[in-house]
């Protein structure tokens, strides 16, 4: 955490606001975040450490298995997540038994991956989060986030050769003389008491408010930028789906 606070403040400025009610620290929490950029965890990590939690991440199964970061990942308690496997369902287990055992905070993207909508607001979302949640009854805190994707291009899905890395380098360096703003905002706690893990469509309608929330909290750090980003990264493919969260 003190190598990743210096790499955030290395890259730019860090602005956290809200917290986390002290009553909920110490037991099980779920992070639920928007996703929109190749560091925007690390940037996550720092605004933790403002708020003095030490999270770990629900993380896809292949940096796991990298050289250096794979084994740091597992000695710190990080849990793995099988994208597209048949055993991803294991990773909700995964996640409610580590919930139990180890009170860290849990970080979740809910979208699955960066956003490619038009204007980078939230994607639909994925039910996984809120499963997790009403299974484990653990409180999800909305995490909003802007500026993480000034800091490093999107480059492309797999980072095949020294080109790939020279692409994404360069953008991060460009940042570095840029600082950007890298924002992040803790919401209050979304209240899911009247749904439950047994009724059908409470999934859906819990993913549904923790994504509300994300979007909420997100709005007022992009208030300059409501329709789509200012800064420009020509490396970032987009769908043509729009968010249904969108403002």
């Amino acid at each position: 955490m003190r190598i990743d606070r210096a790499l955030v403040l290395l890259t730019g400025r860090l602005r956290v606001t809200g917290d986390v009610p002290d009553e909920l620290r110490g037991g099980p929490l779920l992070l639920a975040a928007n996703h929109i950029g190749n560091i925007d965890a690390l940037v996550l990590m720092a605004a933790c450490g403002h708020r003095r939690l030490a999270l770990r991440f629900l993380a896809t199964g292949g940096l796991f298995e990298a050289p250096v970061l794979g084994p740091m990942l597992r000695r710190c308690g990080h849990i793995r997540a099988n994208r597209g496997k048949a055993n991803a369902a294991e990773a909700l287990d995964d996640v409610v038994r580590s919930l139990e055992a180890d009170h860290r905070p849990v970080l979740v993207y809910p979208e699955g991956r960066l956003s490619l909508e038009p204007g980078l607001w939230p994607e639909r979302g994925k039910t996984g989060v809120a499963r997790m949640a009403l299974a484990s009854s653990a409180p999800v805190i909305p995490v909003s986030q802007w500026g993480a994707h000034e800091a490093m291009c999107y480059g492309m899905l797999r980072v095949e050769s020294a080109r790939d890395v020279r692409v994404l380098l360069s953008s991060w360096f460009a940042a570095i003389r840029r600082r950007p703003v890298l924002q992040v905002h803790f919401g209050n706690p979304v209240d899911l008491s009247d749904l439950s893990a047994h009724r059908p469509g409470d999934a859906r309608r819990a993913r549904d408010r923790i994504m509300r929330a994300i979007t909420a909290g997100l709005i007022p750090l992009r208030a300059d930028e409501p329709d789509v980003p200012s800064h420009e990264d020509p490396t970032r493919p987009v769908t043509d789906q729009r968010s249904p969260w969108r403002p």
